[in-house]
């Protein structure tokens, strides 16, 4: 008996197999049916596009996000005796022993030495290479913000400044005074979309479903996945092994080429027929690159960096010069359990980031991609008995052949317990922002200065955008960037 899908059938057999589909979900929850940019109020001048000099015109963007709060100061510690003996005291029992930690040979240090967590060679390895650094104590501020202000009243703090849901939406975000829909990696790829040579495939990849953090008013994340040929397809889509399937792809192709009145069913059947496309034009491209003589791990989080890696390998046959990768590694919120939990977590990360440089390298991408971690937020310095707190200021990584590694930047601050930065048991207010940080990574992925208020809109509270230097310094410098003429497509 002949197979029949009728309209309704296919919009729910559509729908069902988008819920399984991490790649339609995502598109399909994200739809903007009009007037989104209007909403957002953004006033995005014609200057975002730009290339290193005598470098390629391809760059990328990896956010690492360690949800849950990883308890960052056990992973970057100062190792000079007076430093680690106010460290191992308000630490107590979450206190590393100071002979494990691997000495770090900074470079433009404050007068400290620093070790890093055991767990951690590999990243000791490529901080020491010059391949790595550490951004100390960044937090979500709304402005540059002191105890005085916060015990006065006065002061503008970040809305949930410790809750999970809305320390994440502001990291991903960026804009800690409000809740938003819109993410600062999507909203720079709204300014450098054009760059790409094909939208068959957002620029935005994530290994890690739908977030807020590559979430634009025109773009938002395509979702692939860490196995296989990363592509998500509808169920059955173009499966010739049955029969049942034949007769459903051929319903659902008819589907998709019909032209419907209603806004919604059109709008629906288009973005399908773009996600199934993307899907076969993604599989191709992946399942036809030769594969790397760096060996990954076997776990989630060293197998999403290789798909970033392959992905990146396919950039030419999927038309990037420009993309952001999301890769989430959750479980950080450590209440108890701490020393052990982070033992074999950090050494998750370690190793998976050395493979994915390792992989770069192969590609001669190295100096292309920057990779970064990011946070819910720190963790306090004083132990609940078993485990760390909420807490406010972290550490965090950046890596890249672009970056100026072995140095720490931003200020680390003093350990010891009440000191001028401490709004309780270690609860330390940051002493760099986010926008500082991600302002960087934006400039140097080709952000025009002019047009960073557009992506930060509180940026002018602690950096002035026609400055010549960069927020932080621990990217190359504005002086080496050339901002090409902004080409519409």
């Amino acid at each position: 008996m002949p197979f029949k899908m009728n309209r309704r059938q296919f919009l729910g057999t559509a729908s069902c197999a988008a819920v399984g589909s991490a790649s339609l979900f995502s598109t399909l929850m994200n739809l903007r049916m009009a007037n989104t940019a209007a909403a957002q109020n953004l006033p995005i001048s014609p200057l975002s596009a730009n290339a290193l000099a005598g470098g390629s015109d391809y760059k990328a963007l990896v956010c690492v996000f360690l949800a849950g709060g990883n308890d960052s100061f056990n992973m970057l510690v100062p190792r000079g005796n007076t430093e680690y003996s106010e460290y191992a005291t308000i630490r107590a029992d979450l206190a590393l022993p100071q002979g494990d930690l691997i000495p770090l040979n900074a470079l433009e240090t404050d007068g400290r030495t620093y070790g890093i967590h055991p767990a951690m060679p590999e990243v000791a390895q490529l901080f020491n290479a010059g391949q790595l650094a550490f951004v100390a104590n960044v937090g979500t501020l709304v402005e540059p913000t002191t105890l005085a202000g916060i015990e006065s009243g006065l002061a503008k703090l970040p809305l949930g400044l410790y809750s999970h849901s809305d320390q994440i939406m502001h990291w991903q975000t960026s804009v800690p005074d409000k809740r938003t829909g819109f993410g600062w990696g999507g909203r720079t790829a709204d300014l450098l979309k054009s760059l790409n040579d094909s939208d068959v495939i957002s620029m935005n990849i994530s290994l890690s479903g739908t977030n807020l953090f590559q979430t634009g008013t025109t773009l938002t994340e395509y979702s692939v996945v860490p196995w296989g040929n990363g592509a998500v397809q509808i169920h059955g889509h173009d499966d010739i092994w049955w029969s049942r399937h034949v007769l459903q792809n051929a319903a659902i192709e008819s589907m998709l080429d019909l032209a419907y009145q209603n806004l919604f069913d059109q709008t629906f059947a288009n973005t399908t027929r773009a996600a199934v496309d993307g899907s076969e034009l993604f599989a191709s491209a992946i399942e036809n690159l030769p594969p790397f003589v760096t060996q990954f791990s076997d776990n989630n989080f060293s197998e999403s960096l290789a798909m970033v890696a392959k992905t990146i390998a396919a950039r030419s046959i999927l038309g990037f010069r420009r993309q952001t990768f999301f890769v989430m590694f959750g479980g950080w919120d450590h209440h108890d359990e701490v020393l052990d939990n982070q033992l074999a977590m950090l050494s998750v990360v370690s190793k998976g980031l050395k493979e994915f440089q390792d992989a770069l390298t192969e590609l001669g991408v190295q100096n292309d991609v920057t990779t970064f971690t990011a946070s819910d937020f720190g963790r306090t310095l004083t132990s609940n008995g078993q485990g760390s707190d909420h807490a406010w200021g972290g550490n965090h990584i950046v890596m890249g052949g672009s970056v100026r590694g072995s140095r720490i930047f931003g200020d680390f601050p003093s350990l010891y317990e009440n000191n001028p930065l401490d709004t309780g048991r270690g609860r330390l207010i940051p002493t760099t922002s986010c926008d500082e940080y991600f302002a960087e990574l934006a400039l140097w992925f080709g952000v025009a200065p002019g047009d960073l208020a557009a992506v930060f809109p509180n940026i002018g509270r602690f950096y002035n955008t026609t400055s010549d230097e960069n927020p932080l310094g621990f990217m190359a410098d504005l002086s080496e960037q050339v901002y090409l003429p902004f080409v519409m497509r």
